[in-house]
């Protein structure tokens, strides 16, 4: 969450996170109902840098 720190006055970037657990594997990043990153697309986890980028990529 500190990735997505604003400067006083301005509205956070991420007001939210949810973990869902799942089955099979499963690792899917959703952002505002749009998926950004499926782990069953990739065959890969994200790194941390990765996942920030894509969120801020919106």
């Amino acid at each position: 969450m500190n990735a997505f720190k604003e400067p006083v006055g301005k509205k956070s970037l991420v007001e939210e996170i949810v973990l869902i657990p799942s089955g099979a594997g499963r690792f899917e990043v959703i952002v505002d109902g749009r998926l950004i990153f499926s782990k069953a697309a990739t065959g890969r986890h994200p790194t941390a840098d990765e996942i920030i980028a894509l969120i801020r990529k919106g």
